[in-house]
C-alpha cells in the first residue's frame, strides 16, 4: 500500500557509515526508513504516536510489532545486517515508541 506524503518539507535524513535513515510523515503514519546497500527496513507508527511500532522489510511486509523503539530498532538492524548502534536516528524520529 502506497501512501501520499503530505509533509515532504519535514523529511529528515541522517547517515552513519553505510546506513542512511529517512524520516517522513504521511497522512496516517510516521515512517523511519533505513537503507544499507540493497536492504531496507522501515519502522512505522500512527500519526498520533500511541500505537505499537511496526517493522517492515524491503517488500513493505510487516515483520513484527513492538511497544519500544529500541526493540524496533534492533529488529530493523537485524533485517539490514548491521548492529543497532549503526542506525542513525534523525531528531524528528527519536520520540517514536510508547
Amino acid at each position: 500500500m502506497t501512501e501520499k506524503d503530505t509533509s515532504a518539507e519535514r523529511d529528515t535524513t541522517a547517515t552513519s557509515g553505510e546506513v542512511t535513515a529517512t524520516y517522513r510523515e504521511t497522512e496516517t503514519e510516521r515512517l523511519l526508513s533505513f537503507r544499507a546497500g540493497d536492504r531496507e527496513a522501515t519502522v512505522a507508527q500512527n500519526r498520533e504516536g500511541y500505537a505499537m511500532l511496526k517493522v517492515r522489510d524491503s517488500t513493505g511486509d510487516e515483520r513484527e510489532r513492538y511497544y519500544g523503539f529500541d526493540m524496533a530498532l534492533d529488529h530493523a538492524a537485524e533485517l539490514l545486517g548491521v548492529t543497532p548502534h549503526d542506525l542513525p536516528v534523525p531528531d524528528a524520529a527519536d520520540d517514536m515508541g510508547m
